[in-house]
């Protein structure tokens, strides 16, 4: 099998790559990448090297490009591409609609003219918007975004279903909770309150910290990803979730007793905009219909990430320099 990854060198995107060559040796992966701000290389250290594994630099839009790598055969096509941070979508909301809707239309494009049997969207709870206290989202729910960031997926995603449904194309689409583990960028929750705690450095806690989200770690989401991938029904979408929702502020107490850090470091700042004050996902469709299960408590999924942070100072340190100290400063300097 031969497998497209877009945005193969960000977070989960890298960890789907390297979860797939561990796990299929036989398959192909050629991981396309525009290496953007949270784009590393270094995600896939060790890998280059491998015969069954190809890195291509460019962009999701380029149809010359996209017409290339089509022509060789592909058997699925795997879309990760995406910008996905909702402080910076508020920020530069022109920025997230060109990759996140204009890409993946671009990608879809491709598909029609050139051909891959699966397309599989990578998505987030976040296109259902916001939950009271009670219930859960399922793929039923309503789509009804309130960033510019979730608004842009949820365009991807309602493309993805018209040329399933227009063009017959194999299309799937996966809405995930937060994920968290190895190699994610430093601005997202959990290994910026890491790192920072690790420097003694002040965590942003926005507003009352009460905020709910549902976690998972990003091993089980890659497991998800195979599992829809190989057996999912062209046409469906799964929600995928880890059944372990946690307040900001249980995580910020969680990180700092585990790093023996003082919880005077907690430091509340002004909230965003249009804040989503829970997302909790009812993954009983992947379950039911294809067996899958999360395999890590939280208990166990943090502290492991709280010790690949530790072990992995270099490669954090070297990310929260220059570009991202400006961006830090513009997002939490005056609040």
């Amino acid at each position: 099998m031969k497998i497209l990854v877009t945005g193969g060198a960000g977070f989960i995107g890298s960890n789907f790559v390297r979860y797939m060559l561990e796990k299929y040796p036989g398959y192909r992966v050629v991981n396309l990448d525009l290496l953007t701000y949270a784009g590393n290389l270094e995600n896939l250290a060790g890998i280059e090297s491998q015969g069954s594994y190809r890195f291509v630099r460019g962009d999701i839009g380029n149809e010359a490009l996209l017409q290339d790598l089509f022509s060789e055969g592909l058997d699925a096509v795997v879309n990760f591409a995406a910008e996905s941070h909702v402080d910076r979508s508020i920020e530069d909301p022109a920025h997230f609609l060109k990759t996140n809707v204009l890409g993946t239309q671009a990608l879809l494009e491709a598909v029609r003219r050139h051909g891959a049997p699966r397309f599989l969207q990578v998505s987030t709870d976040e296109v259902y918007g916001s939950l009271g206290a009670e219930g859960r989202f399922t793929e039923a729910s309503h789509l009804a975004p309130n960033s510019p960031y979730s608004a842009s997926k949820a365009a991807a995603d309602l493309l993805v279903r018209a040329y399933g449904k227009t063009y017959g194309l194999p299309v799937l689409v996966t809405r995930c909770s937060n994920n968290y583990g190895p190699y994610q960028f430093p601005e997202k929750l959990i290994p910026l309150f890491i790192t920072n705690a690790l420097a003694d450095v002040p965590l942003p806690v926005y507003g009352d910290g009460l905020y709910v989200r549902d976690w998972i770690h990003v091993q089980d989401h890659c497991t998800a990803l195979d599992r829809v991938l190989h057996h999912g029904e062209p046409g469906e979408t799964y929600n995928v979730g880890g059944d372990e929702e946690r307040t900001n502020l249980e995580i910020t107490d969680i990180i700092l007793h585990a790093l023996d850090k003082p919880a005077s470091l907690i430091r509340h700042v002004k909230d965003r905009p249009g804040h989503d004050r829970r997302y909790a996902i009812d993954s009983g469709k992947i379950r039911g219909r294809l067996g899958w299960r999360p395999q890590t408590s939280f208990q166990d999924g943090i502290h492991r990430t709280i010790r690949w942070y530790i072990d992995n100072e270099p490669w954090w340190r070297k990310i929260k320099s220059g570009e991202y100290r400006s961006y830090y400063e513009r997002m939490y300097g005056d609040r």
